[in-house]
């Protein structure tokens, strides 16, 4: 309870539900139809960026010097944050909001949680939420991708069936988690 509380989890996890609701009255007003993906990829990168700020402790001497090994932890955490994002974004999904594919979340939803454990080890817990909104920021004002250098770039509202958008987030979502596991939050 004490690692929770230390780790700003309540409030994260407070601030996805309150992102969900958010999500969910928007959803119920039409928007832009179910083919759609900006409000899915808007709360899945709100979501990374409230865990993001738990990535960080509140005494980094104190984590790198714990006769804990803090590789799991780190990985689990990181882990744990994507799914419980994904997780909710899919519960919204299923009370009958059918805005996208589930695949399109678990996609999403793991490369941003990468972005921001990448944004950790960069920047600090912090600022670790400016590398997901960054990406998405790009990804919203980019004009439609015409070679793959430019699927890469804007992953996050391609189709759930796309190998560049897939490949992407998997390499961001491995990358990051095993970044931050090795090296964890920035001083």
């Amino acid at each position: 309870m004490l690692y929770a509380r230390s780790r700003q989890v309540p409030a994260s996890l407070a601030a996805v539900v309150i992102s969900a609701v958010a999500l969910w009255a928007l959803a119920l007003n039409g928007g832009e139809g179910p083919g759609d993906p900006r409000l899915p990829v808007l709360f899945l990168a709100t979501g990374a960026m409230v865990t993001s700020i738990g990535l960080g402790g509140q005494d980094l001497a104190l984590d790198r010097t714990a006769a804990i090994r803090w590789a799991p932890r780190r990985a689990a955490h990181v882990l744990l944050a994507g799914a419980v994002v994904a997780a909710t974004l899919l519960t919204v999904r299923a009370m009958g909001e059918d805005m996208t594919t589930t695949a399109f979340v678990v996609r999403d939803g793991a490369g941003l949680t990468g972005l921001a454990a990448l944004g950790t080890v960069l920047l600090g817990g912090r600022y670790a939420w400016t590398v997901p909104f960054a990406w998405l920021s790009y990804s919203i004002f980019a004009p439609p991708p015409t070679s793959v250098p430019m699927e890469v770039a804007s992953w996050l509202l391609l189709p759930s069936g796309t190998a560049a958008g897939t490949w992407t987030a998997l390499v961001l979502m491995a990358v990051g988690t095993a970044a931050y596991a090795v090296a964890g939050p920035r001083r």
